[in-house]
């Protein structure tokens, strides 16, 4: 059963309810591809309580219908100021694809794990209904859909080149990456009707300008999308610019010419504060469903109602991963007082029992951690900091992060603590054995206090050259870490089990490399729980490679298992016998 919370706790979703706070009209209308859960893992949510912060009337229409007279598009009217348009958590295509291109039969955003809630790229199509309905009224996209298509990029799923999703999708503005501030700035610049040339200044959006009209200064012109979609070499040198562009302290904007428009990406804000970050965390969320789902379940919800986000951003710098291009290189952590006050007020939910399912982030155990020297930092270009082996200059000390786990477990109420997140090894561990008595001290606290059964790690592969394409540390450290695992598990008696995440068709892997991998496994005696067959997503190295079949930096021509039927075969590696 759901807490009993009146609904007046939830940003309105219909117009009974705008009518009961007394509103007759509302600011801001977002719209989004999930169900809406009042919880700071949701984006929605976060963006929506932050603008609700700086006094805007916000309100929210969770997966609207888009096949029926589009009543969901018009029920709440026209916002005073603009419509702000996502995906949801996940991008939309990944949500109902396999890495097959098959339908998924269920989604875990939606009440009962439903299917079908939300359209194939639900930031366009919702974008170009809302334009056609009011094509006055601005519409901003944002979340991770948008964020990853801010430029033109390779869809996995029509399998060819495509253009800004600003362009097929008719919005006036995106926002990338983590956009609380970005968002705030454009509803603020429109609170106060400043012209359209202050709002095209805002940090950390895109918009779409026309070939005639005047560009900002101090950009990096990009190849055009036209000519992406002939040239490899093109596509190259945008993915190394984007790149370069995206990992420094000081990044120029971005201009890519498209048909007879410019897109132009603004560069991103400086990286948050911890105190920023904070201030997210304080505010009002209820971290509940809104009551509209009564008692239906929403997998997702479950799977995070009690978690404790600890850090945003990863500089593990992984080629296939979205999450870090999205959230950014840098890790921004949270206090250890605003953690805990979080911690507490779990205890006020009735549904709470004493159990924190993740302690967590992209990487659970990179909170607290940066470079020594934050001037190095600034001028640093490398992708990660970690690969192809750990930087100098990273502090990589576990001190912190550990007597943070302890300090949570001390709170009145919790009986235990988990991290549910993946854990990096290569943080704490080298082929000498650890790196100091931190790490080893972090590591035996984790299996020991935080492990509910699995120890989730991410070795990705086997073979050293598929790994070297992925961006990710030799199997012989996963070998070394799981030597240390399986003395403390046996000495001390813990039962636990290691779950290792390994990914099949990465550019660069063949039928060889899969067999080489499922030989290993079976020597080492290991099943394998946590696999994924690769799927190329936006604005990832990987992606770029699966299209052009090179490897970025040397341009040497690779192995890639395009179609289904090589993906199916390598995928099949995982279950073969001896």
């Amino acid at each position: 059963m759901q807490n009993l919370v009146n609904q007046s706790a939830f940003l309105p979703t219909s117009r009974k309810e705008m009518e009961s706070l007394g509103w007759d009209n509302v600011d801001i209308i977002l719209f989004s591809g999930d169900a809406y859960v009042d919880h700071p893992s949701f984006g929605i949510a976060v963006i929506g309580r932050v603008l609700e912060a700086e006094g805007y009337r916000v309100a929210v229409v969770p997966q609207p219908n888009w096949l029926d007279d589009l009543r969901d598009f018009k029920k709440l009217g026209r916002p005073r100021l603009f419509f702000g348009v996502g995906s949801g958590n996940m991008d939309s295509m990944v949500n109902h694809y396999t890495a097959h291109k098959r339908l998924r039969s269920n989604d875990a955003y939606t009440p009962e794990g439903r299917s079908g809630a939300r359209p194939d790229r639900a930031v366009t199509v919702y974008s170009q209904i809302l334009k056609k309905l009011y094509p006055d009224v601005p519409v901003v996209v944002g979340g991770i859909e948008a964020s990853l298509r801010r430029l033109s990029h390779y869809d996995f799923w029509d399998d060819k080149w495509k253009p800004s999703v600003l362009s097929e999708s008719g919005a006036d503005y995106l926002v990338y990456g983590m956009g609380e501030r970005a968002i705030k700035e454009l509803a603020y610049k429109m609170r106060n009707r400043v012209g359209e040339k202050e709002l095209k200044r805002t940090r950390q959006i895109a918009y779409m300008e026309h070939l005639s009209a005047s560009l900002p200064q101090n950009v990096t012109i990009l190849n055009s999308y036209e000519a992406c979609q002939g040239d490899i070499q093109s596509i190259i040198e945008n993915t190394l610019l984007i790149e370069k562009e995206s990992l420094k302290s000081d990044s120029l904007g971005l201009v890519e010419p498209v048909a007879d428009s410019f897109v132009v990406v603004n560069p991103p804000f400086p990286v948050m504060t911890s105190n920023e970050l904070d201030a997210i965390y304080v505010l009002p969320f209820t971290r509940l469903p809104h009551p509209r789902y009564k008692d239906k379940d929403i997998p997702a919800y479950k799977m995070i109602k009690h978690s404790i986000t600890l850090h945003r951003g990863c500089f593990g710098g992984c080629n296939f991963c979205a999450l870090s291009a999205h959230q950014g290189k840098q890790i921004v952590s949270r206090s250890e007082g605003s953690i805990l006050r979080e911690v507490q007020n779990l205890n006020k939910l009735s549904n709470f029992k004493g159990v924190i399912s993740d302690m967590g982030g992209p990487s659970a155990n990179m909170y607290g951690m940066g470079g020594k020297d934050a001037l190095l930092c600034s001028k640093c270009t490398r992708l990660s900091c970690l690969f192809p082996a750990i930087c100098t200059n990273l502090n990589h000390d576990h001190t912190r992060i550990t007597a943070l786990y302890q300090a949570i477990e001390k709170v009145e109420g919790i009986r235990h603590a988990f991290i549910g997140s993946g854990i990096r090894y290569d943080l704490f561990l080298n082929q000498d054995g650890f790196y100091g008595r931190d790490g080893k001290e972090y590591f035996e606290q984790v299996m020991r206090r935080h492990t509910s059964g699995h120890f989730k790690v991410a070795p990705e592969h086997t073979e050293e050259h598929v790994l070297h394409y992925m961006g990710k540390p030799s199997y012989k450290l996963f070998e070394r870490f799981k030597d240390f695992f399986d003395h403390l598990n046996s000495i001390e008696q813990l039962k636990l089990k290691i779950v290792p995440y390994f990914i099949s068709s990465h550019p660069g892997c063949t039928d060889q490399d899969m067999d080489a991998l499922s030989k290993k496994l079976q020597k080492n005696k290991m099943t394998v729980e946590q696999i994924q067959d690769f799927t190329p997503t936006p604005l990832t190295r990987s992606s770029v490679m699966f299209y052009t079949k090179k490897e970025l930096k040397t341009q040497k021509e690779i192995f890639v298992a395009h179609s289904k039927s090589f993906k199916m075969r390598q995928k099949s590696f995982f279950f073969k016998k001896k």
